[in-house]
Formats: C-alpha cells, sequence, structure tokens
C-alpha cells in the first residue's frame, strides 16, 4: 500500500510544471482570441466583455494549478484562491492593454 502510495505521488505532475503547462495553454488561447478580435475590428470596450468569457477551460484549469501549487506551499485555500485570483486578472488586464496598443496601431501580434 505504502509502495502505491508513494508510486503514484511520484508519477503525479508537480505543482509548479502543473502551473506552466496551464499558463502557457492560457495565454497562448488569450493571445489567439486577441488575434482573432483584432481582425474583427472588435472596439476595446466589447473586447474587454469577451475577454472575460474568453478561454474558460484554459483560465479555469490555471487557476485551479495556481491554487494547488499555492496550498502545496502552505498557503490557505483563501490566500492561495486570492492569489490566482490575481494572477489571472492580471492576464486580463495585460491582454486588454495590448489590445489598446495592437489596436490604436492598427497592427496584429506577430506569430
Amino acid at each position: 500500500m505504502l509502495i502505491t502510495t508513494l508510486l503514484l505521488a511520484a508519477m503525479a505532475p508537480a505543482p509548479a510544471a502543473a502551473v506552466d503547462t496551464t499558463r502557457a495553454a492560457f495565454t497562448k488561447c488569450l493571445r489567439d482570441h486577441m488575434k482573432a478580435s483584432l481582425e474583427a475590428k472588435m472596439e476595446e470596450a466589447e473586447y474587454e466583455l469577451a475577454l472575460k468569457a474568453a478561454c474558460t477551460a484554459e483560465r479555469d484549469a490555471f487557476h485551479k494549478a495556481v491554487i494547488a501549487l499555492g496550498r502545496s506551499g502552505g498557503d490557505s485555500e483563501k490566500v492561495a484562491t486570492e492569489d490566482a485570483d490575481m494572477q489571472v486578472d492580471d492576464y486580463h488586464a495585460n491582454f486588454t492593454d495590448k489590445f489598446k496598443d495592437y489596436k490604436a496601431n492598427n497592427s496584429l501580434p506577430g506569430e
């Protein structure tokens, strides 16, 4: 029983690796959404609303991974959740700023 538990624990991805993987998926999705929104000539206010509804699966996976990492480091559920919320909000703010810059310059992000 102990050996099985240890093997399962060793096979599980480390919380930091899960954050890295889910962060990459989340940012790729946000980048793709931003590019499509720019190509569609979406207005800034419309983009801000659409962004919060975009990439829900990737956002949720990233959010859960950040919470798991915080919890594994000893954070309370509340602190870990607040950190995850803040990181998601930071990505939304960052991509909103990028969208505004690209829109102002009438350009698209590179691949």
